[in-house]
């Protein structure tokens, strides 16, 4: 994989539950990020005293956020309702050339800032909250 513009990683969100997704606009940067706990089984007969681990256990989780500013009321009315109404709607995340991975994500948190001489801005951060499925680009 060459090096990608940093724009065409999207996140989409399921405006309506009918699996009509729209890109959250107004977004500038944007950042998903994969995690998997370890689940140690290392005992005093694990050999030369190394680490063991079991495969396949431990909990695996996504931590997505975004930054942007306010362009588009319908998708940022609808993110701050899902923040609201403890909403876990589905969620795509494009990764150019890579994938889409998509699942259920709650958003964590929404902050706003803005200053007396430029925009207002908004950062968004979502949590995985059930299992996430891939399909290859």
């Amino acid at each position: 994989m060459g090096a990608q513009n940093g724009k065409d990683l999207l996140i989409k969100l399921d405006m309506t539950g009918g699996g009509v997704f729209e890109t959250i606009a107004g977004l500038r940067a944007t950042r998903i990020s994969f995690n998997a706990e370890s689940v140690d089984v290392t005992s005093l007969e694990s050999q030369g005293g190394w680490r063991e681990l079991l495969g396949g256990a431990g909990v695996k989780s996504a931590q997505i956020s975004g930054s942007g500013i306010f362009r588009d009321e319908t998708t940022d009315e609808r993110a701050r309702q899902i923040f609201f109404d403890a909403e876990m709607p589905e969620f795509q995340v494009i990764i150019p050339d890579f994938g889409i991975v998509e699942g259920r994500f709650q958003v964590t948190s929404i902050e706003y800032a803005g200053s007396h001489n430029g925009e207002a801005t908004y950062e968004l951060s979502m949590a995985s909250a059930g299992a996430l499925t891939f399909t290859a680009l």
